[in-house]
């Protein structure tokens, strides 16, 4: 199921950048000395008193980090902005040609994002202790303008009250099989960040055949990377091709008829960096929520409650849940994502529509 007009040569010059790099972008100037916490830091914050953070995190996640934040700095305040990763980037940029400055920290599942965002000039090289300290070094963005806050899978999964053990696929090929046919529901890269990723990952390496094939499944196609696993807890839909890894381990961690699987083609692997802009209204508070974000007790917080991944060096596995480091992983080029941004899109839509 390889497209054709991607050779050997064309994949084995893929996968040797995949694992040189996640972010895959070079290192074009030095990243800025790691910034600790100051008094002075603090102090400046508070005189500003506020910061918008936009996100495509979960609005519980994100309500959560701001409500800790708050607690931990008396006197400042967050204003969410929430939405999903393409509908954040499309604020920013119409924001941006009108000369609107409102973002201060954001949050994006679509890393492609911060590629464009760190050519336009967009983003202020700021590096927290804490990432540098605990981060493995290719986690941070180029000139340490962004880190990974976050990462999560987007694995296949299915409803066991309607498909047995034995009978679930178990690769992203099986979901082609015609006894799925009008069962599978599926998310939208033109909404989602986690979609667009894995439908970037999954067009490389199995070919834009596969989705073609996959369409001809009478696939259900919803927006959110949460409701293909709603919709399976629901019974709504037998097998899911693409959601938010997290979600489905909530689930069934609730008691939920939910299964997760880890395709043997390897799961698309999300990250989710996070940035201050060069233009943020509150400077400081932003900088102060930015090393917030990548201190240990969120990082701890965002596994544990929210059943995200952390690349942070003291955060514990939950028991239970099998590690990132055991689960074979198909990685993302968000330099390569970007550049193939817009063309990704519209050969998605000529294959399932708008």
């Amino acid at each position: 199921m390889r497209d054709s007009k991607l050779s050997r040569r064309d994949m084995l010059r893929a996968s040797t950048v995949l694992a040189a790099s996640v972010f895959a972008e070079p290192l074009a100037a030095a990243a800025p000395e790691p910034t600790p916490l100051s008094p002075a830091l603090i102090q400046a914050a508070r005189k500003e008193g506020t910061l918008a953070f936009y996100t495509a995190m979960d609005i519980p996640v994100a309500e959560e980090l701001t409500k800790a934040f708050e607690a931990r700095y008396p006197g400042i305040k967050v204003r969410v902005r929430r939405s999903g990763a393409e509908r954040v980037f499309q604020r920013i940029g119409k924001e941006e040609d009108i000369s609107i400055h409102e973002v201060d920290v954001v949050c994006s599942t679509d890393a492609g994002h911060f590629v464009r965002w760190r050519r336009e000039g967009l983003l202020a090289p700021f590096l927290p202790e804490d990432a540098a300290r605990h981060l493995p070094p290719e986690q941070i963005g180029a000139d340490g303008m962004y880190a990974t806050v976050f990462a999560s899978l987007s694995p296949i999964g299915y409803n066991t009250n309607l498909v047995k053990p034995e009978d679930a696929p178990t690769t992203f090929a099986d979901l082609l099989d015609p006894r799925w046919q009008g069962k599978v529901v599926k998310g939208n890269p033109n909404y989602s960040g986690t979609v667009f990723t894995a439908t970037f990952a999954l067009s490389r390496d199995l070919g834009w055949s596969y989705f073609e094939r996959l369409a001809q499944q009478k696939v259900l196609q919803v927006e959110s990377s949460r409701d293909p696993p709603n919709r399976l807890a629901r019974g709504e839909s037998a097998v899911q091709a693409d959601g938010v890894h997290s979600q489905l381990l909530l689930l069934r961690e609730r008691g939920a008829p939910v299964e997760v699987v880890y395709a043997g083609e390897g799961t698309p692997l999300i990250i989710a960096p996070s940035a201050v802009f060069k233009t943020a209204p509150s400077p400081n508070a932003a900088r102060l929520f930015q090393s917030f974000l990548f201190s240990i007790e969120p990082q701890q917080g965002l596994v544990d409650a929210y059943g995200m991944c952390s690349f942070h060096r003291l955060v514990k596995e939950k028991a239970g849940r099998r590690p990132l480091s055991t689960i074979k992983l198909i990685k993302s080029d968000p330099e390569a994502m970007e550049a193939q941004r817009e063309d990704i899109k519209a050969r998605y839509r000529s294959i399932f529509g708008a």
